[in-house]
């Protein structure tokens, strides 16, 4: 409905034509901009508390390996509001499960090819970890069941998944983890 409203104002607008008031109204298109940095960070503060939560009782695990995953951008990575950058309860999160035992393992779209610079910028901002899973050159799978087959291939590692952490529902959905927590993304707006 709000894309159809924005669609009709930007149409309205190519031909000159004012829009009807009720078509889009001001406060939709405001409602479309990324919240601050400081607010963005405190959203998912709320989600890695909760997430830090279930690893305090979940770990140490006795009789599995156990393993969370994280994806990069907009998740480990400040993508869109400080690009480089570490996302520092996301961080604090990554070494609270290594502390407890957990293997640390990163499950990205982003092509190989780009694979030694993510590396570097990872090691760079204080994460270590077990493996980086990244799109294979000729994989051509939607961003789901790549990252899904990632998970399957982890666990054929002998690894149990205890938290998968992502910002999108691509990120998460295809089981293959006990929890998974959700970073905001607002409405799609962060990839």
């Amino acid at each position: 409905m709000r894309g159809l409203m924005l669609a009709a104002a930007g149409s309205a607008l190519a031909t000159g034509v004012a829009a009807p008031a009720q078509a889009a109204p001001r406060s939709i298109l405001v409602a479309q901009a990324l919240p601050s940095y400081e607010t963005w960070l405190a959203d998912v503060k709320v989600v890695t508390d909760q997430a830090s939560a279930f690893l305090g009782t979940r770990l140490p695990a006795s009789g599995i390996k156990p393993a969370i995953v994280l994806d990069i951008d907009n998740t480990a990575l400040q993508s869109k509001y400080k690009p480089y950058d570490a996302t520092p309860t996301v961080l604090a999160l990554a070494k609270q499960a290594k502390a407890a035992g957990a293997a640390i393992f990163f499950v990205t779209a982003r092509p190989e090819i780009i694979g030694g610079p993510t590396v570097i910028n990872l090691s760079v901002v204080g994460y270590t970890w077990t493996d980086l899973y990244t799109r294979k050159t000729f994989d051509f799978s939607d961003n789901q069941t790549l990252k899904t087959n990632a998970r399957i291939d982890i666990e054929r590692r002998g690894y149990t998944i205890v938290a998968n952490i992502g910002n999108s529902i691509t990120d998460l959905d295809g089981g293959h983890a006990e929890r998974t927590f959700k970073l905001p993304d607002y409405n799609g707006q962060l990839d």
